[in-house]
């Protein structure tokens, strides 16, 4: 939503403010937005793999929706990890065996959707709470792993935004090129009268003045809310990480999950208060 209403604002101060004064006719100039919508494809496929073009294509989208690492989900998530160590510590790391195998038929799992429907997450929790089953686990070693884990996906996650921010970085260029091609037109035709020439140069300039408004105007800020996502979404394994690691480390339940809420963002973050409350409040369903 915000993306969108920023680019009203920039089309209104770029555009809007050129028609008080300006012929917007001169900027229709069809052929340069064709060369540069044509060189910034070519650029794409040329610097990228089909995998690599699917998962820029892909993750486009994701910026106009809202996030859903919120502070419901994060209360939810909580709840889950809670819940399933406080099985552990009453009944043994056996118990949650077929919790972890089957998490779509868990019993805990299962109470959680918003949890459970993140593919990426759920096997994330599952995975370590398997390892933890599977038998004595170094604490250290499982946090180097999880920290490994983590970067790898923060790194898969941050390609798409890093292509686009790399797409911004070199439209501009593909505007001085289409700028150049329409002056050498221009060198052509010196015997034309002033006021064709001035034409056609206007025309030429209007390359480099797409290319910048399209770069920094629209590119870039599709590349900064992708890394903002990106930034978001990984702030949930950090929680479940260290969760994870505190029980491991013998903490109880409360004080492990006390320890995941502890690094969520401020505006994300359940109170003491608002977290011990809603544990109580879903024990007593």
């Amino acid at each position: 939503m915000f993306l969108l209403i920023g680019y009203v604002i920039i089309l209104l101060a770029s555009i809007g403010t050129y028609a008080v004064h300006g012929s917007l006719g001169a900027l229709w100039v069809p052929l340069e937005y064709l060369a540069i919508i044509g060189l910034t494809i070519g650029y794409m496929v040329a610097s990228n793999g089909s995998r690599a073009l699917k998962a820029v294509v892909g993750a486009i989208p994701g910026v106009l929706k809202g996030s859903p690492y919120n502070k419901a989900l994060y209360m939810d998530l909580l709840a889950m990890l809670f819940e399933i160590l406080a099985k552990v510590r009453k009944e043994g790391l056996m118990s949650i065996e077929n919790d972890v195998e089957n998490p779509d038929a868990s019993p805990i799992f299962s109470k959680y959707p918003s949890v459970l429907h993140d593919h990426h997450v759920m096997e994330f929790i599952c995975d370590y709470l398997r390892m933890m089953v599977g038998g004595n686990l170094n604490a250290f070693e499982i946090e180097n792993l999880m920290d490994i884990e983590i970067e790898t996906h923060h790194n898969e996650a941050h390609f798409p935004a890093h292509m686009v921010q790399t797409m911004a970085g070199a439209i501009p260029a593909f505007g001085i090129v289409v700028a150049v091609m329409g002056v050498v037109n221009v060198m052509g035709s010196v015997g034309q009268p002033p006021a064709v020439l001035g034409k056609m140069i206007g025309g030429a300039l209007v390359g480099t003045f797409l290319g910048i408004l399209i770069a920094y105007g629209f590119v870039e800020p599709i590349a900064n809310q992708m890394n903002k996502k990106v930034e978001e979404g990984g702030k949930i394994y950090q929680c479940i990480k260290v969760v994870l690691l505190s029980s491991m480390n013998g903490y109880a339940p409360q004080v492990a999950v006390e320890f995941g809420r502890k690094v969520l963002y401020s505006g994300d973050r359940p109170t003491f208060m608002e977290l011990e409350e809603d544990l109580k409040a879903r024990k007593g369903k």
